[in-house]
């Protein structure tokens, strides 16, 4: 019988035909998702239960989402810049 690969072992192969910058990418949106699971995993001591709410809206997180995607974003044309510059 034959044995299936695992999840993580599929994800491996995949990195393995990856570029250099792809790889950079990757381990950016890494970075997001654990950052955003530590700020989840933060628990809370609102007083004001408005306020605790609305910090857990789908807008607030969108809103994080988007911050984050506009700092890896920011760091991605860094590099580039970067490099086309080590290059001339």
């Amino acid at each position: 019988m034959a044995r299936r690969i695992t999840e993580r072992q599929r994800l491996a192969l995949k990195l393995e035909h990856l570029s250099e910058t792809e790889v950079h990418e990757v381990l950016d949106y890494i970075s997001i998702m654990e950052s955003m699971r530590r700020a989840s995993a933060v628990p809370t001591n609102w007083d004001d239960e408005l306020v605790a709410l609305l910090s857990g809206s789908v807008e607030n997180e969108r809103a994080r989402q988007a911050f984050e995607w506009e700092s890896v974003r920011r760091r991605a044309e860094r590099k580039a810049a970067l490099t086309l510059s080590a290059r001339a």
